[in-house]
Protein backbone atom coordinates (compact mmCIF):
# COMPACT_ATOMS: atom_id res chain seq x y z
CA UNK A 1 0.00 0.00 0.00
CA UNK A 2 2.36 2.71 -1.24
CA UNK A 3 1.51 6.35 -1.87
CA UNK A 4 2.06 8.38 -5.02
CA UNK A 5 1.88 12.13 -5.57
CA UNK A 6 2.81 13.66 -8.93
CA UNK A 7 2.53 17.18 -10.28
CA UNK A 8 3.07 18.67 -13.74
CA UNK A 9 2.92 22.48 -13.89
CA UNK A 10 1.59 23.87 -17.17
CA UNK A 11 1.67 27.45 -15.89
CA UNK A 12 5.29 28.71 -15.59
CA UNK A 13 4.06 31.14 -12.96
CA UNK A 14 3.63 28.18 -10.60
CA UNK A 15 7.14 26.78 -11.09
CA UNK A 16 8.44 28.67 -8.06
CA UNK A 17 5.88 26.83 -5.91
CA UNK A 18 6.48 23.30 -7.22
CA UNK A 19 8.23 22.08 -4.08
CA UNK A 20 5.73 23.50 -1.63
CA UNK A 21 2.80 22.09 -3.61
CA UNK A 22 4.37 18.65 -3.92
CA UNK A 23 5.34 18.66 -0.26
CA UNK A 24 1.75 19.38 0.77
CA UNK A 25 0.54 16.53 -1.45
CA UNK A 26 3.15 14.15 -0.09
CA UNK A 27 2.19 14.96 3.49
CA UNK A 28 -1.25 13.45 2.89
CA UNK A 29 0.02 10.06 1.70
CA UNK A 30 2.59 9.35 4.44
CA UNK A 31 0.46 6.70 6.12
CA UNK A 32 0.37 4.74 2.86
CA UNK A 33 4.13 4.22 2.96
CA UNK A 34 5.93 5.06 6.20
CA UNK A 35 9.22 3.17 5.76
CA UNK A 36 11.02 5.11 2.99
CA UNK A 37 10.44 7.68 0.28
CA UNK A 38 11.76 9.14 -2.93
CA UNK A 39 11.52 12.30 -5.00
CA UNK A 40 12.15 13.31 -8.57
CA UNK A 41 12.17 17.00 -9.47
CA UNK A 42 12.55 18.48 -12.93
CA UNK A 43 14.32 21.66 -14.01
CA UNK A 44 15.09 22.68 -10.44
CA UNK A 45 17.65 25.53 -10.30
CA UNK A 46 20.71 24.64 -8.29
CA UNK A 47 20.25 20.91 -8.83
CA UNK A 48 20.34 20.64 -12.63
CA UNK A 49 21.51 23.03 -15.35
CA UNK A 50 20.72 23.28 -19.08
CA UNK A 51 23.42 21.73 -21.20
CA UNK A 52 24.77 19.58 -18.37
CA UNK A 53 24.23 15.94 -17.51
CA UNK A 54 23.40 15.29 -13.87
CA UNK A 55 23.76 11.99 -12.04
CA UNK A 56 22.06 11.33 -8.72
CA UNK A 57 24.06 8.97 -6.51
CA UNK A 58 22.56 7.03 -3.63
CA UNK A 59 23.78 8.36 -0.28
CA UNK A 60 25.72 11.41 0.85
CA UNK A 61 28.84 9.39 1.67
CA UNK A 62 30.73 8.28 -1.43
CA UNK A 63 33.98 7.27 0.25
CA UNK A 64 35.87 10.47 -0.55
CA UNK A 65 35.67 14.20 0.07
CA UNK A 66 33.73 16.23 -2.50
CA UNK A 67 36.85 18.10 -3.59
CA UNK A 68 38.69 14.81 -4.14
CA UNK A 69 35.79 13.43 -6.18
CA UNK A 70 35.78 16.55 -8.36
CA UNK A 71 39.54 16.23 -8.88
CA UNK A 72 39.24 12.57 -9.86
CA UNK A 73 36.44 13.29 -12.31
CA UNK A 74 38.33 16.25 -13.80
CA UNK A 75 41.13 13.87 -14.78
CA UNK A 76 38.65 11.61 -16.57
CA UNK A 77 36.57 14.24 -18.35
CA UNK A 78 37.33 16.95 -20.93
CA UNK A 79 38.93 20.15 -19.60
CA UNK A 80 35.81 22.21 -20.42
CA UNK A 81 33.43 19.85 -18.61
CA UNK A 82 33.05 22.10 -15.52
CA UNK A 83 32.24 19.23 -13.20
CA UNK A 84 30.45 19.94 -9.91
CA UNK A 85 29.71 17.59 -6.99
CA UNK A 86 27.26 18.51 -4.25
CA UNK A 87 25.39 16.81 -1.43
CA UNK A 88 21.65 17.42 -1.08
CA UNK A 89 20.17 15.67 1.94
CA UNK A 90 21.04 12.00 1.61
CA UNK A 91 21.91 12.28 -2.09
CA UNK A 92 25.07 13.17 -4.01
CA UNK A 93 24.62 15.03 -7.30
CA UNK A 94 27.32 15.09 -9.98
CA UNK A 95 26.91 17.53 -12.89
CA UNK A 96 29.12 18.09 -15.91
CA UNK A 97 28.86 19.58 -19.39
CA UNK A 98 29.21 16.21 -21.12
CA UNK A 99 26.86 13.52 -22.41
CA UNK A 100 25.31 11.27 -19.78
CA UNK A 101 27.10 8.04 -20.86
CA UNK A 102 30.52 9.71 -20.59
CA UNK A 103 29.73 11.07 -17.13
CA UNK A 104 28.43 7.68 -16.01
CA UNK A 105 31.63 5.99 -17.21
CA UNK A 106 33.78 8.53 -15.34
CA UNK A 107 31.76 8.19 -12.12
CA UNK A 108 31.92 4.40 -12.25
CA UNK A 109 35.71 4.60 -12.65
CA UNK A 110 36.20 7.22 -9.93
CA UNK A 111 33.55 5.81 -7.56
CA UNK A 112 33.18 2.10 -8.36
CA UNK A 113 30.94 1.44 -5.36
CA UNK A 114 28.47 4.20 -6.18
CA UNK A 115 24.86 3.52 -7.18
CA UNK A 116 23.34 5.82 -9.78
CA UNK A 117 19.67 6.45 -8.99
CA UNK A 118 18.96 9.26 -11.47
CA UNK A 119 20.36 10.60 -14.72
CA UNK A 120 19.69 13.17 -17.40
CA UNK A 121 19.79 16.89 -18.10
CA UNK A 122 16.52 17.78 -16.40
CA UNK A 123 15.91 15.50 -13.39
CA UNK A 124 17.34 15.11 -9.91
CA UNK A 125 16.35 11.97 -7.99
CA UNK A 126 16.56 11.70 -4.20
CA UNK A 127 15.56 8.82 -1.94
CA UNK A 128 16.23 7.45 1.51
CA UNK A 129 14.91 5.29 4.33
CA UNK A 130 12.82 6.82 7.10
CA UNK A 131 9.74 8.97 7.58
CA UNK A 132 8.78 10.46 4.21
CA UNK A 133 8.32 14.02 5.46
CA UNK A 134 11.69 13.92 7.22
CA UNK A 135 13.24 12.79 3.95
CA UNK A 136 11.48 15.61 2.08
CA UNK A 137 12.68 18.15 4.66
CA UNK A 138 16.24 16.81 4.63
CA UNK A 139 16.38 17.35 0.87
CA UNK A 140 14.72 20.77 1.03
CA UNK A 141 11.73 19.87 -1.13
CA UNK A 142 9.47 22.64 0.12
CA UNK A 143 11.77 25.36 -1.22
CA UNK A 144 12.42 23.79 -4.63
CA UNK A 145 11.22 25.28 -7.88
CA UNK A 146 10.63 23.22 -11.01
CA UNK A 147 8.35 22.19 -13.85
CA UNK A 148 7.39 18.73 -12.54
CA UNK A 149 7.65 16.73 -9.36
CA UNK A 150 7.11 13.10 -8.48
CA UNK A 151 7.06 11.53 -5.01
CA UNK A 152 6.54 8.09 -3.53
CA UNK A 153 6.04 6.85 0.01
CA UNK A 154 6.85 3.18 0.30
CA UNK A 155 5.45 0.26 2.23
CA UNK A 156 7.79 -2.53 1.14
CA UNK A 157 6.20 -5.79 -0.02
CA UNK A 158 8.36 -7.34 -2.74
CA UNK A 159 11.84 -6.47 -1.42
CA UNK A 160 13.65 -5.22 1.67
CA UNK A 161 13.38 -1.73 3.15
CA UNK A 162 16.45 -0.07 1.67
CA UNK A 163 17.17 3.29 0.10
CA UNK A 164 18.07 1.51 -3.13
CA UNK A 165 14.68 -0.22 -3.16
CA UNK A 166 12.81 3.05 -2.77
CA UNK A 167 11.07 4.68 -5.72
CA UNK A 168 11.35 6.40 -8.14
CA UNK A 169 13.46 4.26 -10.42
CA UNK A 170 15.33 6.27 -13.04
CA UNK A 171 17.10 3.99 -15.52
CA UNK A 172 17.32 6.21 -18.62
CA UNK A 173 17.83 9.91 -19.21
CA UNK A 174 15.11 11.94 -17.45
CA UNK A 175 12.86 8.87 -17.14
CA UNK A 176 11.34 8.05 -13.72
CA UNK A 177 8.78 5.50 -12.59
CA UNK A 178 6.88 5.05 -9.32
CA UNK A 179 4.58 2.16 -8.52
CA UNK A 180 1.83 1.29 -6.08
CA UNK A 181 1.20 -2.44 -6.13
CA UNK A 182 3.20 -5.46 -7.18
CA UNK A 183 4.14 -7.32 -10.34
CA UNK A 184 3.58 -11.04 -9.90
CA UNK A 185 5.75 -12.14 -12.85
CA UNK A 186 8.63 -9.71 -12.41
CA UNK A 187 11.22 -12.48 -11.89
CA UNK A 188 10.46 -14.00 -15.29
CA UNK A 189 10.69 -10.63 -17.03
CA UNK A 190 13.88 -9.80 -15.14
CA UNK A 191 15.51 -12.98 -16.45
CA UNK A 192 14.48 -12.15 -20.01
CA UNK A 193 15.84 -8.60 -19.75
CA UNK A 194 19.10 -9.92 -18.27
CA UNK A 195 19.46 -12.25 -21.25
CA UNK A 196 19.30 -9.12 -23.43
CA UNK A 197 22.13 -7.55 -21.45
CA UNK A 198 20.11 -5.33 -19.10
CA UNK A 199 21.87 -4.74 -15.77
CA UNK A 200 19.87 -4.27 -12.54
CA UNK A 201 20.73 -2.31 -9.41
CA UNK A 202 18.20 -3.84 -6.98
CA UNK A 203 15.87 -6.79 -6.43
CA UNK A 204 12.82 -4.51 -6.53
CA UNK A 205 9.98 -5.51 -8.85
CA UNK A 206 9.44 -1.85 -9.78
CA UNK A 207 12.92 -1.64 -11.28
CA UNK A 208 11.89 -4.40 -13.68
CA UNK A 209 9.02 -2.22 -14.87
CA UNK A 210 11.32 0.77 -15.30
CA UNK A 211 13.90 -1.28 -17.22
CA UNK A 212 11.16 -2.70 -19.45
CA UNK A 213 9.85 0.79 -20.30
CA UNK A 214 13.37 2.07 -21.00
CA UNK A 215 13.95 -0.92 -23.28
CA UNK A 216 10.73 -0.26 -25.18
CA UNK A 217 11.61 3.43 -25.61
CA UNK A 218 15.02 2.41 -26.98
CA UNK A 219 13.21 0.21 -29.51
CA UNK A 220 11.21 3.20 -30.75
CA UNK A 221 8.02 3.19 -28.66
CA UNK A 222 6.64 6.47 -27.48
CA UNK A 223 5.71 6.63 -23.80
CA UNK A 224 2.06 5.68 -24.32
CA UNK A 225 2.95 2.69 -26.50
CA UNK A 226 5.61 1.54 -24.03
CA UNK A 227 3.02 1.46 -21.25
CA UNK A 228 0.51 -0.34 -23.44
CA UNK A 229 3.18 -2.98 -24.11
CA UNK A 230 3.92 -3.20 -20.39
CA UNK A 231 0.26 -4.01 -19.79
CA UNK A 232 0.50 -6.89 -22.26
CA UNK A 233 3.49 -8.46 -20.49
CA UNK A 234 3.23 -7.68 -16.75
CA UNK A 235 0.78 -9.37 -14.40
CA UNK A 236 -0.29 -7.97 -11.06
CA UNK A 237 -2.11 -5.09 -9.44
CA UNK A 238 -0.58 -1.67 -10.03
CA UNK A 239 -0.88 2.03 -10.51
CA UNK A 240 2.13 3.53 -12.29
CA UNK A 241 3.23 7.11 -12.85
CA UNK A 242 6.02 7.69 -15.37
CA UNK A 243 7.68 11.04 -16.03
CA UNK A 244 10.11 12.27 -18.66
CA UNK A 245 11.68 15.67 -19.27
CA UNK A 246 8.43 17.05 -20.70
CA UNK A 247 5.69 14.49 -20.05
CA UNK A 248 3.80 12.54 -17.43
CA UNK A 249 1.81 9.32 -17.79
CA UNK A 250 -0.54 7.35 -15.53
CA UNK A 251 -1.82 3.81 -15.98
CA UNK A 252 -3.65 1.31 -13.78
CA UNK A 253 -3.91 -2.44 -14.22
CA UNK A 254 -6.96 -3.83 -16.06
CA UNK A 255 -8.80 -4.45 -12.78
CA UNK A 256 -7.84 -1.04 -11.32
CA UNK A 257 -7.20 -2.59 -7.93
CA UNK A 258 -4.93 0.21 -6.71
CA UNK A 259 -6.36 3.70 -6.12
CA UNK A 260 -5.59 6.78 -8.18
CA UNK A 261 -7.22 10.13 -8.70
CA UNK A 262 -6.34 12.93 -11.12
CA UNK A 263 -7.01 16.68 -11.06
CA UNK A 264 -6.53 18.64 -14.26
CA UNK A 265 -6.72 22.41 -14.85
CA UNK A 266 -5.21 24.84 -17.35
CA UNK A 267 -2.42 25.40 -14.79
CA UNK A 268 -1.48 21.86 -13.79
CA UNK A 269 -2.09 18.13 -13.85
CA UNK A 270 -1.85 16.36 -10.50
CA UNK A 271 -2.19 12.71 -9.60
CA UNK A 272 -2.34 11.13 -6.14
CA UNK A 273 -3.30 7.90 -4.46
CA UNK A 274 -5.99 9.71 -2.46
CA UNK A 275 -8.12 12.81 -3.01
CA UNK A 276 -6.99 14.46 0.22
CA UNK A 277 -3.53 14.91 -1.36
CA UNK A 278 -5.15 17.10 -4.03
CA UNK A 279 -7.41 19.12 -1.78
CA UNK A 280 -5.01 22.02 -1.11
CA UNK A 281 -3.93 22.59 -4.73
CA UNK A 282 -4.72 26.00 -6.29
CA UNK A 283 -8.29 26.34 -7.58
CA UNK A 284 -8.98 22.67 -6.97
CA UNK A 285 -12.69 23.47 -6.91
CA UNK A 286 -12.46 24.31 -10.63
CA UNK A 287 -10.43 21.25 -11.59
CA UNK A 288 -11.62 18.32 -13.65
CA UNK A 289 -11.29 15.49 -11.14
CA UNK A 290 -11.57 11.85 -12.17
CA UNK A 291 -10.35 8.32 -11.52
CA UNK A 292 -8.31 6.87 -14.40
CA UNK A 293 -10.08 4.02 -16.15
CA UNK A 294 -8.74 0.45 -15.82
CA UNK A 295 -5.95 -0.33 -18.28
CA UNK A 296 -6.09 3.06 -20.02
CA UNK A 297 -2.88 5.06 -20.47
CA UNK A 298 -3.16 8.79 -19.78
CA UNK A 299 -0.40 11.13 -20.97
CA UNK A 300 0.23 14.87 -20.66
CA UNK A 301 3.02 17.02 -22.10
CA UNK A 302 4.44 20.39 -21.17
Amino acid sequence: MCGIAALQLRNPGLHAHMGSLLSSMMCQIVDRGPDSAGLAVYNTPGLVSPGQATLSLLGKEQGAALADIETSLARLLPDAASTRVQVVGDTTLVSSAVETPLLMKAVKEALPKSTIIGRGEHVAVMKSVGHPMEIAAEHGLENMAGSQGLSHTRMATESAVTAGGSHPFSVADDLCLVHNGSFSNHATIRRELKRRGVVFDSDNDTEVGARFIASRLEQGDDLETALINLGKVFDGFYTLVVTTADSMAVVRDPIACKPAIIAETDDYVAMASEYRALASLPRIDNARIFEPEPGKVYTWSL
